[in-house]
């Protein structure tokens, strides 16, 4: 928890990128839910190392038992089993904000999905959340890059990245870009890189809680107050 409290007060004042309809709730004292979907980087232990301090800030923010989260994505999967899975991984548990990620699995070459199909499925998800509710928060996420093996599988990964970018400017979405921080990481060397990300395509609890966590928290514009 020290940990936590060092990341949250380091968020002093930042220019907000947003003001989402989540946090306004949040400041009424109204309960929240986030459903976190995607691929393995934000499903099992790799979501729950930087859903866990989001969630920490918020509830220091705003206080205790406001904001909930389910992990509703799974490793291995892509696009396709997203659209398929929508309506009971993300709308049967009525979220209040939903995190969609996809973009690394989409970018898989052995799943043959191409950048088009993976934008018309990333658009029905979309459209799907804003049919269950026009007041429920949409954050694409654009994820880090892969080193070594896992790169050469996914060798138009930015490509799908890119569509991430486009689309959330098109549907009026917002979009989280952690690929900026990755790549400053990844500038000090592959030794560095792999301290936060060992395996070349899974950050580690390191990852989620210095790197993602902070991100999504500054989008947020989330600080916890003096006491």
């Amino acid at each position: 928890m020290k940990l936590i409290g060092i990341i949250c007060s380091l968020l002093l004042s930042l220019s907000a990128f947003c003001q989402s309809r989540m946090i306004e709730q949040l400041k009424k004292g109204k309960a929240q839910h986030i459903v976190v979907y995607g691929t393995s980087l934000s499903s099992g232990g790799n979501g729950k190392a930087w859903m866990d301090v989001v969630s920490a800030c918020i509830e220091d923010r705003f206080g205790n038992n406001l904001v909930s989260y389910t992990l509703a994505g799974k490793g291995g999967m892509w696009s396709v089993w997203g659209v398929k899975n929508f309506e009971d991984s993300v709308i049967a548990k009525k979220p209040d904000a939903v995190f969609i990620e996809f973009g690394m699995n989409d970018a898989f070459k052995e799943y043959g999905t191409s950048v088009a199909l993976a934008k018309l499925n990333l658009e029905y998800m979309i459209d799907r959340v804003r049919l269950y509710s026009d007041s429920c928060d949409i954050f694409l996420q654009v994820m880090n890059m892969p080193i070594g093996k896992s790169a050469t599988f996914r060798p138009d990964l930015s490509a799908y990245y890119a569509m991430y970018r486009d689309v959330a400017r098109e549907k009026g979405v917002m979009l989280i870009d952690h690929y900026a921080n990755w790549q400053t990481i990844l500038d000090q060397g592959e030794e560095t890189f792999r301290q936060y990300v060992p395996d070349g395509l899974h950050p580690n609890k390191k990852g989620g809680e210095k790197v993602i966590a902070p991100k999504i928290l500054e989008f947020l514009n989330l600080s916890v107050k003096d006491k």
